[in-house]
């Protein structure tokens, strides 16, 4: 008996240790956490302009202001505050006391340096045109104009002060900066590192998480980073990011427990998906479309283009194909507050009919083999085939599918070196414009080359105006997209993810879809 007591001792002694580190305390500030992204990211700011790169540096990087987790809209990040002027054109933002997690501070500076690299022509980042559009002496800048960046109405008062000058009124510009073109650089790491400062060992972030190791094709794994300036507000301890875009693998992994957060759902699962208590499922501000390269033949002919939309019954594709509360449509823009939807080309095969024939292929016939490209997915894949046989049973056209990885699909794209192809946009904040400013001329999101005066003119005075005004031009921008047909929006997305919100709290569904790493926590 005396020999018992003290094992028994013990034995409670340890017990009351697991209990305590299975609670809200302790494993809440060392869990770690799992999550299937669905492609490989790129990590450098000025360079990345996909969903599944963006979840990746939302756990390294912030930016003046940071998406909140239940709106998607701006909250204070690296700024505590920020001031417009009366007339709208100044913003003026004061900078917390921050560090990057080498230790230096975090100053206005280093939002000036990340402008400077990210309008630099030569940086060629898809997403210049962002800034270029908002800002004063930008796009000057970045199209070679002026080549003086103290023309660029961006300027650092002092550490702690950060000036813009817009060219209008912008009310959406706050809420813009949680965007990672506007996002703070450290220019040190990347002179002294060139293309490779992204690497583990290399990397400097200011972000809640660090880069601790980087598998290409598949994993990135993140560690919290002590120096960031809210760490006590921030419970995972490390956060592994699978590149894996095989919706199957995935969705094993998930259902067996290696897997906390799987980002996209099985297509060919959902019936059963959609049983589950832990699938998560609302709308979205983002739209799922086909593009066409505009100057490639036969799509460079509108009427082909307008007569391959109107063949296409977008209701039974998300009746019977995707199947998960996607909203079929005819406008590029989402609903949003205040903005009157434009209404593209519905579903019509006598109209698409008689569209082909006046282009001069009746019956389709003489018209060449087209092919449509699209990234490795088993969505992706049910709705191409979907459109090929809506195409050839009602144009009698043939259609060549081709799936790649998502990377080479957006170098495609972003060459033009195609005829049609899969696309999709998340706003990247809570406004039309985010939807329209991608198809002016030149920017560098504009896959489909389109380019039309009257468009640019509408997207730019749009910015330069406010209410009921500017979303009229907007309007009419997007009304002469869809009648230029250089886009076949097909539907509105839906979120979908497998998460348990029983075991992990901080995670939300959100009208943009993403989701901050610093709130998540385990319950």
């Amino acid at each position: 008996m005396k020999r018992i007591l003290p094992v028994l001792l013990a034995l409670m002694a340890t017990a009351a240790l697991l209990f305590v580190s299975c609670g809200q305390g302790l494993s809440a500030d060392h869990a770690e956490f799992v999550m299937s992204n669905g492609a490989e990211p790129t990590i450098d700011p000025s360079l990345l302009n996909d969903v599944p790169s963006t979840n990746v540096d939302l756990g390294l990087f912030e930016g003046l202001m940071q998406y909140d987790p239940k709106t998607n809209l701006g909250v204070p990040g690296i700024a505590e505050s920020y001031t417009v002027s009366p007339d709208g054109l100044t913003v003026t933002f004061k900078l917390r006391n921050a560090e990057w997690s080498d230790g230096h501070p975090v100053t206005a500076g280093d939002f000036v340096y990340a402008m400077k690299r990210i309008l630099d022509p030569a940086t060629a980042s898809d997403y210049a045109y962002m800034p270029a559009m908002v800002i004063k002496g930008a796009d000057a800048f970045n199209s070679g104009k002026d080549t003086n960046f103290d023309d660029v109405g961006i300027k650092a008062i002092d550490d702690h002060t950060l000036q813009y000058t817009l060219l209008g009124p912008t009310p959406y510009f706050v809420n813009m900066t949680t965007h990672n073109s506007f996002w703070p650089l450290p220019k040190w790491a990347i002179d002294k590192n060139g293309n490779n400062w992204t690497k583990p060992g290399n990397i400097v972030t200011d972000g809640p998480y660090i880069l601790k190791e980087w598998k290409p094709q598949q994993y990135v794994f993140m560690v919290k980073n002590n120096k960031y300036w809210d760490a006590k507000n921030v419970h995972l301890r490390s956060i592994k990011i699978l590149s894996s875009d095989n919706q199957d693998t995935n969705y094993n992994m998930y259902t067996s427990g290696s897997v906390d957060w799987m980002f996209g759902i099985s297509n060919a699962k959902i019936d059963q998906i959609k049983l589950r208590p832990d699938y998560q499922t609302s709308a979205q501000v983002a739209t799922y479309y086909y593009e066409f390269s505009v100057d490639r033949k036969p799509v460079n002919n509108v009427l082909v283009r307008r007569a391959l939309a109107a063949a296409i019954d977008k209701q039974t594709l998300v009746d019977k194909v995707t199947k998960s509360g996607q909203i079929p449509t005819n406008s590029m823009v989402p609903p949003m507050a205040g903005y009157t939807q434009q209404q593209g080309q519905g579903y019509d095969v006598a109209l698409a009919k008689k569209l082909l024939a006046q282009a001069g292929y009746p019956n389709g016939r003489g018209f060449p083999t087209i092919t449509i490209v699209y990234n490795t997915n088993d969505t992706h894949k049910a709705i191409a085939e979907y459109i090929q046989e809506q195409w050839k049973t009602n144009l009698n056209i043939n259609v060549v599918l081709r799936n790649m990885e998502f990377k080479t699909l957006i170098d495609l794209r972003t060459k033009h070196d195609f005829q049609v192809a899969r696309a999709g946009w998340v706003g990247d904040y809570l406004d039309p414009n985010t939807f329209l400013d991608l198809f002016t001329t030149g920017a560098g999101n504009n896959d489909c080359a389109y380019s039309n005066p009257q468009y640019d003119k509408d997207i730019t005075q749009a910015a330069l105006t406010q209410g009921d005004a500017r979303m009229k031009l907007l309007e009419q921008a997007e009304d002469l997209l869809l009648k230029d047909q250089a886009v076949i929006p097909l539907y509105f997305y839906a979120n979908q993810d497998l998460i348990d919100t029983n075991k992990w709290g901080g995670w939300y569904s959100t009208p943009l879809g993403y989701h901050p790493f610093k709130y998540i926590y385990k319950k």
